[in-house]
């Protein structure tokens, strides 16, 4: 029987950016696993796959959720970003970002967004995005999206520390309501 690809990218993203302990597996400070470690617990769980089939996942995941480090061959894995785990730390370091950054949200979000700012949730991060188009698809995904600009450089300039993850994301701990407007 093949695999499912997509459930099962979203399988690796549970255990990678929100719940490892659901098939036993613990992440080290910066996020990473072994991959043997990680491939024997999803073998345990119910969840086997072969490495080739990771990999496939990894590589055609088209928002580069993942990245692996390297000791000569590939050892390790981890999510990039949008870990809920609050002690992982990515080891990013700030950065100044652009003027204007975007954030793709549901309609039914805005009025309280433009009130109270955005904030993290159950994450360490807000996520903001380099250009408009990539933050319609993320507001897509969670009912009829709604785009809102973020005046990052005033706020990189009022002293906000900002982060770019490995896949292109950007990333700051909280956007005060002053720095939104509506598009």
């Amino acid at each position: 029987m093949a695999v499912n690809l997509t459930s099962m990218g979203k399988f690796l993203a549970l255990v990678l950016r929100h719940k490892p302990e659901v098939i036993g597996l613990k992440l080290d400070a910066g996020g990473w696993v072994a991959i043997d470690d990680l491939l024997s617990a999803m073998a345990k769980h119910g969840k086997g796959i072969e490495r080739e089939t990771l990999e496939d996942i990894v590589d055609t995941d088209n928002k580069g959720r993942y990245e692996y480090k390297y000791n000569g061959d590939v050892t390790k894995i981890r999510a990039c970003q949008g870990h809920s785990i609050k002690d992982i730390d990515l080891g990013l370091e700030p950065t100044k970002p652009p003027e204007v950054l975007y954030h793709g949200t549901a309609v039914r979000f805005v009025n309280a967004i433009i009130n109270e700012g955005l904030k993290p949730g159950n994450r360490q991060y807000v996520h903001l995005s380099l250009d408009h188009e990539t933050a319609v698809k993320v507001g897509s995904r969670h009912g009829t999206p709604f785009v809102l600009k973020v005046l990052s450089g005033k706020m990189h300039q009022d002293g906000h520390e900002f982060f770019l993850s490995h896949n292109n994301v950007w990333l700051t701990k909280n956007v005060p309501a002053e720095y939104i407007k509506g598009l």
